[in-house]
């Protein structure tokens, strides 16, 4: 299309207004052609896309929550190692006045006693089936409650390395019921011969 040398006036404008209202009215092609040509008046840009809301960023993950510990069974525990082993009077002893073979006498016996008591009132089993020393490799997403990384840990999973300790893990717990108004903080009842 040339570019016309002058510009209508007013009258000129308003009669091409006219006669192009009508014959937009009156003729669809005519209409598509204005429209698809973009002749006449220029429409307002179509407004742009309002861009795309920053993500939100995802809030930290709540802690897990803590279950709060009863001491009761520990302190039951802590009394069944003193009964069968006498664990308590063996740490407050002080062991240094004692000759090594006196020491290793006590320590024969507060051992066997702890061993009955694991014995009678948990199944333990090792947390690996590998024997100690083993090359093992823990995959990505490994269980880190049931393995601490020791050593050198730099990067991210799969981890090799050497297996030096087995871990133990409590399959069961057998202790005993304790009456209603047990006090769990007497470990061990003072002893008064008569």
């Amino acid at each position: 299309m040339s570019q016309p040398t002058h510009l209508p006036s007013f009258w000129s404008r308003l009669s091409l207004a006219f006669g192009a209202f009508f014959k937009t009215l009156g003729d669809a092609e005519f209409a598509a052609r204005v429209r698809d040509d973009q002749v006449g008046p220029i429409a307002a840009p179509a407004p742009a896309p309002a861009p795309k809301p920053a993500p939100e960023p995802k809030p930290a993950p709540a802690p897990a929550p803590l279950r709060i510990a009863t001491p009761d069974a520990a302190l039951q525990l802590l009394g069944l190692l003193q009964r069968e082993a006498r664990l308590i009077d063996f740490a407050n002893e002080n062991i240094t006045v004692y000759a090594d073979a006196d020491i290793g006498a006590a320590a024969r016996l507060v051992h066997e006693g702890c061993a009955r008591v694991l014995r009678e009132h948990f199944s333990i089993e090792p947390v690996r089936g590998e024997l100690e020393g083993t090359r093992i490799t823990l995959p990505e997403g490994f269980d880190a409650a049931s393995v601490r990384l020791t050593g050198n840990v730099v990067g991210k999973a799969p981890f090799t390395g050497t297996l030096s300790h087995r871990g133990w893990r409590a399959r069961d717990v057998r202790l005993p019921q304790l009456a209603d108004k047990h006090d769990a903080s007497i470990i061990a009842p003072a002893e008064v011969e008569l």
